[in-house]
């Protein structure tokens, strides 16, 4: 009978086999960028030869189908990879949402229309890692939109930001109302991609020292200002 491994030697296991498949993603993504550029190139040639619609939309949906691929393999080596944090002094928490309002608005059929803001109206500035932060706040937000569950009295997506002060420091508190996981947190949970995104939205925020939690259909960000 083969004998057990130790629990030294499992854990160094697991460690070996994080890395391998760390790289193998890493390689992945490259192969999938080398196959965009061909494909780009593709398409230059085809719309130059003024061919049929229908085939110049199909190589449009191949390059598309290669972006989201590419996007999840990135996803994966992020979550496989220590958090670097490069952190700025005095980053304006507002301006980042706001940034994220802008995206989501481009990525997505959601308008502004569709979501009901309430910020506070002081300034909100904190020692943030601004694009590692940003990236998270837009998974949440994104997949708040997916599990937004209207109500009777109000069909937007709810989100707010607001700073909570106490005598041990001020936080700012970022949330995600009138949200429908069916049960589940969405900040753990890995079935599909957006579920990694969020997994990895978590971990950006925990390097800041914050926490991001789900509780009664409400998704809640709080980060130390400092």
């Amino acid at each position: 009978m083969k004998p057990l491994l130790s629990e030294v030697n499992d854990s160094v296991a697991l460690q070996n086999l994080g890395r391998a498949s760390v790289q193998i993603v890493h390689d992945l993504k490259n192969h999938l960028n080398g196959l965009k550029l061909y494909a780009t190139f593709l398409l230059r040639r085809m719309e130059k030869s003024e061919r049929p619609a229908d085939e110049l939309e199909t190589i449009n949906k191949l390059i598309s189908g290669i972006d989201r691929a590419a996007k999840d393999l990135t996803s994966l080596v992020q979550y496989g990879r220590p958090i670097v944090l490069k952190k700025r002094s005095q980053v304006e928490l507002k301006d980042l949402m706001s940034r994220v309002l802008a995206t989501l608005t481009e990525s997505t059929n959601e308008g502004l229309q569709d979501i009901d803001v309430k910020v506070a109206s002081d300034p909100i500035l904190g020692e943030f890692d601004p694009e590692l932060l940003a990236e998270a706040l837009e998974s949440i937000s994104v997949r708040a939109l997916q599990l937004h569950s209207p109500s009777d009295t109000c069909a937007q997506l709810q989100i707010s930001l607001k700073v909570d002060a106490t005598d041990a420091g001020s936080t700012a508190v970022i949330e995600w109302g009138r949200v429908d996981s069916q049960g589940q947190d969405p900040f753990n949970s890995f079935v599909g991609r957006d579920a990694v995104r969020m997994s990895l939205a978590a971990r950006f925020i925990e390097a800041h020292d914050g926490s991001a939690t789900h509780h009664d259909g409400l998704l809640s960000v709080r980060l130390p200002l400092r």
